[in-house]
């Protein structure tokens, strides 16, 4: 995790997600310990591409035997267009999924223990990669994903592998109006959590300031727009110490107590 080696008193944290359901969720015990106030609004919103439009990329969801998932909103929209072309998913079928908790959201469409399912160690592209080199022999891949944001790492290795596999596109990602949010309030901290959420700022401010704001990311992608859009990165998860968001908080406002 990248940290600044200058001290702030951090008081409001801007986290680019919808508020949690549950108020047991770990963000809110964290603000308790540091007496930090935390304001969630996302930054992007996900719209499903119907059915008809999904038939014009003409891929047969029925000839792919493995499926990797990079994230919830992912599974939603490909059990969501199985559905709706009443595809049966061979019970046969691999799932590589991104984390253990992209895994486990699978229990809601499947039986999880008859199928086979597959997770990276940390988080990291490099964990997946590892996972699917295993069992990568005679499967064929289907990778869904947004029609405008995909992950070339992962495409890339694919090829570079030598895998067969298709990208459908199952949804596309919209930036949400997030002036509002931004001009009511000054945040110490905001942390984003994919390339969507920066390019949503950027298109709500073109002109963005950091003026000392400490810019959080999860995920290779994310951290890697952020330093495109030649913004400073000062919190980065996952990593080894830091397997989540709140995690790399954690440690950031411990550290920055110091």
């Amino acid at each position: 995790m990248a940290v600044s080696s200058s001290t702030m008193s951090i008081k409001k944290v801007l986290i680019t997600q919808p508020r949690p359901d549950s108020d047991k969720s770990p963000y809110f015990e964290l603000a308790r310990k540091h007496s930090v106030e935390l304001e969630f609004f996302p930054f992007i919103r996900l719209e499903g591409i119907p059915s008809k439009d999904f038939r014009k990329q003409k891929i047969d969801i029925g000839l792919y035997s493995a499926v990797i998932f990079t994230s919830r909103h992912a599974i939603d929209h490909f059990f969501r267009i199985c559905e709706e072309l009443r595809v049966a998913v061979s019970q046969d079928t691999k799932y590589f999924c991104i984390t253990e908790a992209v895994a486990l959201y699978l229990q809601k469409f499947i039986l999880y223990r008859k199928r086979k399912v597959f997770y990276g160690a940390d988080g990291t592209n490099k964990s997946l990669f590892d996972v699917i080199n295993k069992h990568k022999e005679n499967e064929q891949f289907l990778y869904p994903c947004s029609e405008n944001q995909q992950d070339n790492d992962i495409i890339s290795w694919l090829k570079a592998n030598k895998c067969e596999f298709a990208t459908p596109f199952m949804y596309r990602t919209i930036s949400n109006d997030v002036k509002q949010v931004l001009t009511k309030s000054e945040f110490d901290v905001i942390c984003f959590f994919t390339p969507s959420g920066v390019r949503s700022l950027l298109e709500n401010f073109p002109r963005y300031k950091q003026n000392g704001t400490r810019i959080g990311a999860f995920g290779n992608n994310t951290s890697r727009a952020i330093e495109e859009a030649g913004l400073t990165l000062h919190i980065k998860a996952p990593a080894p110490e830091t397997p989540s968001m709140v995690a790399a908080l954690e440690k950031f406002l411990s550290s920055n107590k110091k």
